[in-house]
Parts: C-alpha cells; sequence; structure tokens
C-alpha cells in the first residue's frame, strides 16, 4: 500500500514539473525576427534601353547597334547625355534619366520614386575677388589729351611692293617676297637718304607715301593720331 502511495505521488510530480515546463505563458518565442524588406530596384526593360539608344544614335553620342542591350559604349553614351541635361553622369538608366528623356514608365516603374541625388548638383558660382584698382602713374598715357597711338605697320603686300621699286633701283637685291630681312633695311636706308627722308631703316609711313604706296585707312588714321599726339607733346614741353 505505501509502494502504491508512493507511486501516485511521484506521478503527480512528474507531471506538474513536465507542466510547467509546457507552460504556454512561459515560453519564450524561438522565431527570429522577420526580415526588413528590400528596397525596390529600378530596372529599365529591352524596349526602354532600345528607345534610348535610337535617341542617343540620332543626337550622334552612341555609334553602336540598337540591340536594347548595354555595353560599356552604351554607357558612355548615356553619362555624355546625362551630363549635358542636368543628371548626374553615371551611365545608369535611372528613373530620372528615362523621364527627361522621354520615354514612357511600366506601372511596376512608377511605383519607385525618384532618387533626388540622380540630379546634379548645382555649381556654386566663385566669390567675385573685389575689383583693385591700379595706383595711377604721372606719364602721358593718363594725363588729359591725345594718348600715345600705336606704332606703324606696313603690310606684307606693301613691304612687297617697296621691295620692288628698291630692285627697279637697284638698292635691293633680294626677293620681293613681302618679308623683313638686314639686306632690305639697308636697302630701305638707302632709299631714305636719297628722298630726303630720315634714313632709318623702317618702313614708315613717309617711307610708302614717297614711294608711290597707298595707305590703308586704318594706317591713315595711325598718322593723323601720331601727329595730334606730337602736337600735344610739342604743346606741353
Amino acid at each position: 500500500m505505501k509502494k502504491l502511495l508512493l507511486l501516485v505521488l511521484l506521478t503527480l510530480a512528474f507531471g506538474c514539473v513536465s507542466f510547467a515546463q509546457t507552460d504556454p505563458a512561459k515560453t519564450t518565442p524561438t522565431a527570429s525576427a522577420s526580415p526588413k524588406p528590400k528596397k525596390p530596384v529600378f530596372r529599365a526593360t529591352k524596349d526602354q534601353v532600345t528607345a534610348v539608344q535610337t535617341k542617343l544614335k540620332t543626337a550622334n553620342l552612341y555609334t553602336g547597334e540598337i540591340t536594347g542591350k548595354s555595353n560599356v559604349d552604351f554607357k558612355t553614351a548615356v553619362k555624355s547625355w546625362q551630363k549635358d541635361n542636368g543628371l548626374k553622369a553615371n551611365g545608369s538608366l535611372n528613373r530620372a534619366t528615362l523621364e527627361k528623356m522621354g520615354i514612357e514608365l511600366t506601372e511596376k516603374q512608377m511605383l519607385i520614386p525618384i532618387n533626388q541625388n540622380h540630379y546634379a548638383k548645382p555649381k556654386e558660382p566663385k566669390p567675385e575677388k573685389p575689383a583693385t584698382t591700379k595706383p595711377t602713374t604721372s606719364t602721358a598715357s593718363t594725363t588729359d589729351g591725345p594718348k600715345r597711338p600705336a606704332p606703324f605697320q606696313a603690310g606684307k603686300d606693301q613691304i612687297m611692293a617697296l621691295q620692288k621699286i628698291l630692285k627697279d633701283g637697284k638698292m635691293f637685291a633680294g626677293e620681293a617676297n613681302g618679308e623683313r630681312s638686314d639686306e632690305l633695311k639697308e636697302a630701305v636706308k638707302k632709299y631714305q637718304e636719297a628722298n630726303g627722308l630720315k634714313a632709318t631703316g623702317g618702313i614708315n609711313a613717309e617711307t610708302l607715301t614717297k614711294a608711290g604706296i597707298a595707305l590703308t585707312d586704318k594706317q591713315k588714321a595711325q598718322v593723323a593720331a601720331q601727329a595730334a599726339y606730337d602736337a600735344a607733346k610739342m604743346q606741353k614741353n
């Protein structure tokens, strides 16, 4: 009888322990936390790639074949187009690029928002440097009156015409090619001396006029400006 009672007590005790271990209120969930949903990735379709290749080929940015498949040359062309149209030049056919090109999106693509990072950031204007005024110097160019004109320059055709005159006068043995040379300078000096001009060797307005070679309108204006400058300088002195 005692053995039977002891057996019943042991059975009850074992049952209580088993119930405590399987109590649903005390069990801890073993399942791991659900993973975060992945962001949708924007992908251009084959028809969209074909449309972009056609547009870029028309714009002479892409010279490859229109296959609907991307390649290195195609990405380079896309980058060039993006750079010229205010987009980030990454060569990717993202939503911003397709919409900028006027290419229709699929319903699935329209659910993916535009990434603002796909737009190029506007360049900030460089700060302007403060204007600095140069100190004025007490030269003739800063005083009232006519400014000193640029030096007289004879044209190639005028030099060539003068060379022919000097050759005819047996003063110059070189070619009448319109090029300056030391030989020509010495010949001009001889001509100037023979015609009562200041023998400088320079082909100035007086020498050309004496030789009957016409001056251009620009040269005539320069001669007049030089005369006005010389007159003003003499009055000042």
